[in-house]
């Protein structure tokens, strides 16, 4: 854990937050400012702060992103009509916490131009 990072103080509890999954590789939840319907944040639990520094052993973990993202689209009745996942690594792409996550946004049609 790094201790000035929210998500790992949201991971260990020391911020409340509405937590829709958690397991031993991963934390989702809630998006504070949410930009569609749904918007979840899906957190690594192990701090790697961009894809920039993540590597072949963290594979494992990076696919499980994807799998529990499927997990809760389906949970949060999206599956079919469809959802969006974004990973931004660095602050030139819009990454703004520097710990490795995943949104995962549906629950109305999202444009295809880039956000």
């Amino acid at each position: 854990m790094k201790e000035d990072c929210i998500f790992c103080k949201i991971i260990a509890g020391k911020i409340p937050s509405q937590i829709v999954y958690k397991d031993d590789k991963v934390t989702a939840f809630k998006d504070i400012q949410p930009l569609a319907p749904v918007h979840i944040l899906i957190v690594l639990n192990q701090h790697i702060e961009s894809v920039n520094e993540a590597t072949i052993g963290d594979e494992t973990s990076l696919g499980h992103l994807f799998t529990i993202a499927r997990t809760i689209a389906e949970k949060e009745n999206i599956k079919q009509s469809g959802y969006r996942l974004v990973v931004n690594s660095g602050a030139g792409a819009g990454q703004t916490v520097f710990h490795l996550h995943m949104h995962l946004l549906g629950g109305k049609h999202i444009s295809n131009k880039l956000v």
